[in-house]
């Protein structure tokens, strides 16, 4: 059995700390020596931060080089993850990456200096629609008892702040607001009384991350809209343990909320909250949602399952669908599924400073959305220099909330990023200039997507204006979609010569469109769904060689007025001139003339490598492209992520019936010897045959499901033992390939362990010492865990009698190594965040945890510590109470 202990976590104490990015202090380890921070079990990984890692929306990532390994579950400290379920055989080189930036690594130190000016001020569009409309406005709120979704001990809160105009006549559209993940209490200023509790602890509040958006909703309130955010603090404090990490509950939330809209619309308006009762009736023909982050992700995913309603017995919304959702907004969106619906019209903000989803993955709801539905919905991303992940929400922005907030963006004071840091960059948005850019977007987004003015669409489908409203910030913007027909879309099928055919995300390094830094992701276009994953190409250009690409049959561009490529440069590259020349489907050469494109400013510390959109003017006279020969100028690389032929305007959404692709979820029984197989359904509903990429064990292929209701099944194999390990899951994944749409994107088997976790004891039950010692518990375990680790965590709690042990009785060094907190003021070590931690290793049944305190020559009698324990399995999933560790200390 392998029992390798990488770090000397055995009998640690870890502490909250303050939120410094771990990659600010550690040193890169000797060569040979083991990785520091990492423990490694059979079939775990556990990784400790020195520093908190604060809760966010992008996932805790742990890499193998270029491997993607799994998601990691955080525990209650912030600081230790632990990915459960995976091979540890041939590990090297284990990175931890958040949003696809490593944070266990030392920072570059040869950060990018030359960051480049933003673009020349762009023409301001004719309509600027953040502009305030003509109502007056009134705000207030709701509450309506908790919603039980499947998954969620905890009932999801039913509470909602609603803006809404006054006297404004008839129905009015509605705009639902979904914020994303955030810590969800605090108890104090510091963002060391934070926690991902719900409900909170006493003493705690509640973060009112659904108040953020107000600045917004009261546009669009003035505007006509009735607009209402709701909050989902419960979902976020439990969205971890669930596979997908929250999609469908948020869609079920989502649903639920427009469900109570729609009656209120109706007979049961006299039964509305008062708030409701005074807004005009809401037309639920015309819905419009915006989503923060993972709350962007939980309403693309409540439009597909709006469109694509899940099987009955599998969704926690049971009613109709009374609604019709017209558009969506998404802010630095989560795209852990990669499953738009691509009938649905999207615009993206891709904070260009973002420090949480810093790989930009809400990129995919525009690039994955190709080639799906009909092709009539505008799918557009608005990449948003100097802005970063937080500020859009004014209780995630210091000086703004009610509790704790930061700076996403965390920095290095010894090396600030040039493009980035507030106060060195003069391209770094203020939180005022933030939210307005985020109120005028959504607001562009409403007026095309519901409104139907067309006058808006420049300001979202790479035309190259700007909205006055938005103020000094730099938005560029590139799409897909609308009145755009394909001319080169790379695949195997492409004829090119004089460059590249490279893979996104490859098997081979090799046939890498391009290689990611050593610090992460530096592409949105690059982000994976899983690692490898086959079938997702660009071209790669040289710079001063004309590349001949030719697809497999000419394609028809009758009606277009220009030819529209998304070209990638290196960011900060000065002006790069692109010359087309097209051939048509009769052998004619027709040169287009020459575009720039000039690279995105960006620094080793954001995600800049993204494709800005160029047009040149086609001819009347052509009517099917068959070539197109590119030259890019200069000596920098260069790469093509498609062509379309663009002409203007936005044509009515043609709703193509595509099926709906579900991953079944099997749990069952370990037992206790042998091998079974099991067989995953994979289910389809439509009318037509469904293609889907599936992924299981590191491999994919891509196969097609019958019409119909109709299911094919994988078989996964579970071995059984009569010891103690936790559960198992064995995952199975699926993306849409043709003719289809994923909901239900992750399932599989999940191995219920069917042996009792072991029994904790704990002595002595009171331990004593005088000050200047340590206060010392033996912890044994009734029995070991044969496969992987366990985890015995202590919680300081309020003693039952007697004063507390103090921040200032403790040795001020072990303290403030660990907190990063001076002891001072004195504080009750049960309002501080202290957590001692025990990793027992396989086989291991004993350890012990620690209080060093020191002396001193105050007379205070006896002072006493109450320590809470529980045991946390392999997996790290709901632990279990085991009893509790007193202590008494005397002078």
């Amino acid at each position: 059995m392998r029992r390798i202990m990488v770090s000397a976590i055995a009998t640690s104490v870890l502490l909250l700390g303050a939120p410094v990015p771990a990659w600010a202090d550690p040193p890169a380890p000797a060569a040979g020596a083991p990785q520091p921070g990492w423990t490694v079990g059979d079939r775990s990984l556990t990784w400790r931060s020195d520093r908190v890692i604060p809760p966010g929306d992008a996932a805790v990532e742990f890499w193998s080089g270029d491997t993607l390994l799994g998601r990691a579950k955080s525990t209650t400290d912030l600081q230790t993850f632990v990915l459960p379920e995976v091979s540890t055989g041939k590990l090297t080189d284990l990175q931890v990456r958040i949003g696809g930036k490593r944070v266990d690594a030392t920072a570059p130190t040869s950060l990018q200096r030359r960051v480049t000016s933003p673009p020349a001020t762009a023409p301001a569009n004719p309509v600027d629609p953040g502009v305030s409309g003509p109502y007056a406005t009134t705000t207030g709120e709701y509450t309506l008892p908790g919603l039980k979704l499947t998954g969620y001990p905890t009932p999801i809160e039913m509470r909602a702040v609603v803006v809404v105009p006054t006297k404004a006549p008839g129905k009015r559209p509605l705009a639902l607001f979904l914020h994303g993940r955030h810590w969800t209490c605090y108890s104090g200023t510091e963002l060391s009384t934070i926690s991902l509790d719900w409900p909170c602890a006493p003493g705690a509040q509640p973060v009112a991350s659904y108040r953020g958006y107000l600045q917004a909703q009261q546009l669009l309130a003035s505007q006509g809209y009735v607009t209402v955010s709701i909050s989902a603090n419960a979902i976020s404090a439990q969205d971890n343990d669930v596979a997908d990490l929250g999609g469908q509950a948020r869609s079920a939330l989502v649903r639920t909320h427009l469900a109570h809209w729609a009656d209120w619309a109706g007979a049961k308006r006299k039964s509305a909250p008062a708030i409701v009762r005074a807004a005009p009736p809401a037309d639920l023909s015309k819905v419009f949602l915006m989503g923060h982050s993972r709350g962007g992700e939980g309403v693309s995913r409540a439009a597909l399952d709006s469109l694509n309603p899940p099987p009955a017995g599998t969704d926690d919304y049971h009613g109709k669908v009374r609604w019709t959702i017209r558009g969506l907004l998404l802010i630095g969106p989560t795209a852990f599924g990669q499953n738009p619906q691509p009938n649905v019209p999207s615009a993206t903000i891709l904070p260009g400073c973002d420090g949480d989803v810093s790989d930009l993955q809400g990129q995919m709801y525009v690039d994955e959305s190709r080639g799906l539905g009909a092709g009539t919905a505008l799918h557009s991303a608005l990449y948003v220099i100097g802005a970063n992940h937080n500020y859009f929400n004014t209780e995630w922005t210091p000086g703004q909330s009610a509790g704790p907030a930061a700076d996403d963006f965390f920095d290095d004071p010894e090396n600030p990023d040039p493009l980035c840091t507030p106060g060195v960059s003069p391209q770094r948005l203020t939180p005022q200039q933030e939210q307005q850019v985020g109120a005028t977007y959504i607001a562009t987004a409403a007026r095309l997507f519901v409104g139907g003015d067309d006058r808006a669409r420049p300001l979202l489908d790479g035309t190259g204006v700007r909205a006055p409203s938005a103020g000094p910030a730099t938005v560029l913007a590139h799409a897909i979609g609308a009145n755009r027909s394909p001319v080169i879309v790379p695949e195997p099928a492409l004829g090119v010569r004089g460059a590249r055919l490279c893979e996104q995300v490859p098997a081979d390094p090799a046939a890498a469109c391009r290689r990611a830094g050593e610090y992460g992701t530096d592409s949105p276009h690059f982000v994976p769904f899983e690692n490898p994953e086959p079938g997702r190409w660009a071209v790669a250009l040289t710079g001063g060689t004309t590349a001949r690409l030719r697809p497999a049959n000419a394609m028809p561009v009758t009606g277009s007025r220009a030819l529209a490529l998304r070209l990638i440069v290196a960011p900060n590259a000065g002006a790069t001139p692109v010359t087309v020349a097209v051939t048509d489907e009769r052998g004619r050469r027709t040169e287009l003339g020459t575009a720039t494109v000039t690279g995105v400013p960006g620094t080793d510390r954001t995600t800049s490598y993204w494709g800005q959109e160029v047009r040149l003017a086609l001819p009347r006279g052509i009517r099917a492209v068959r070539q197109v020969d590119l030259t890019t100028g200069g000596a920098g690389p260069a790469w093509l992520i498609d062509a379309w032929g663009w002409r203007a305007g936005t044509p009515a959404v043609k709703a193509a019936a595509l099926d709906r692709v579900d991953v079944g979820d099997l749990r069952v029984p370990e037992g206790d010897s042998g091998t079974r197989t099991y067989r995953v359904p994979v289910t389809a509903y439509g009318a037509k045959a469904a293609k889907v990429r599936l992924f299981l064990n590191g491999k994919s292929w891509v196969t097609s499901v019958k019409p119909g209701h109709s299911t094919l099944t994988v078989p996964i194999s579970v071995t059984g033992n009569d010891t103690y390990g936790g559960d198992r899951a064995y995952p199975l994944t699926a993306k849409a390939a043709g003719n289809a749409v994923v909901g239900g994107w992750i399932g599989g088997v999940h191995s219920i362990e069917d042996e009792p976790m072991p029994t904790v004891t704990i002595t002595p039950a009171v331990a004593t010492a005088t000050e200047g010692a340590a206060l010392t518990w033996q912890v044994q375990l009734s029995g070991p865990a044969a496969d992987d680790y366990l985890y015995v965590v202590f919680t300081p709690l309020a003693p039952v009698s007697g004063p507390e042990l103090s921040s200032t009785d403790v040795d001020p060094e072990w303290f403030s190594t660990f907190t990063g907190e001076d002891p001072l003021p004195s504080r009750p070590l049960s309002s501080t965040a202290v957590q001692l931690f025990i990793a027992f290793e396989p086989g291991v049944t004993s350890g012990e945890i620690t209080i060093p305190t020191i002396a001193d020559s105050l007379p205070e009698g006896a002072e006493h510590v109450h320590l809470r324990a529980q045991l946390y399995p392999p997996d790290f999933s709901r632990p279990a109470d085991v009893g509790f560790a007193d202590g008494t200390l005397t002078d």
